[in-house]
């Protein structure tokens, strides 16, 4: 399954079912029913997915450091896992842009 961002200031943004899930879910919304972002929920929205990158980069530096204190070799994450922060890179600037025109995002439509 994927999920498809839409708005009238972008192009759409297409996310496998597990990205689009967890970037719904950071936002508040019910991932299984189609949904609106509007212009007013925008700035919270983007807050809530910068929240959820600097607490994943903060756990994740959080791991790398009890494994130091242990004496053990930081593991490092597997080269073929995509961060958090560039997974959302590309529907954090389709808020800013909607923000920007004044128009709502829509997904399941």
């Amino acid at each position: 399954m994927l999920y498809r961002f839409k708005s009238k200031a972008t192009a759409d943004v297409v996310m496998l079912e597990p990205n689009g899930r967890r970037v719904l879910e950071i936002l508040g919304k019910d991932p299984q029913a189609p949904g609106i972002v509007l212009p007013e929920q925008i700035p919270a929205a983007i807050e809530a997915l910068r929240a959820a990158v600097a607490a994943e980069e903060a756990e994740e530096a959080h791991q790398r450091e009890e494994a130091r204190a242990r004496g053990e070799e930081p593991l490092e994450p597997p080269q073929e896992r995509v961060p958090l922060r560039v997974r959302v890179a590309p529907f954090i600037d389709m808020l800013q842009r909607c923000q920007h025109e004044g128009c709502e995002i829509v997904w399941g439509v």
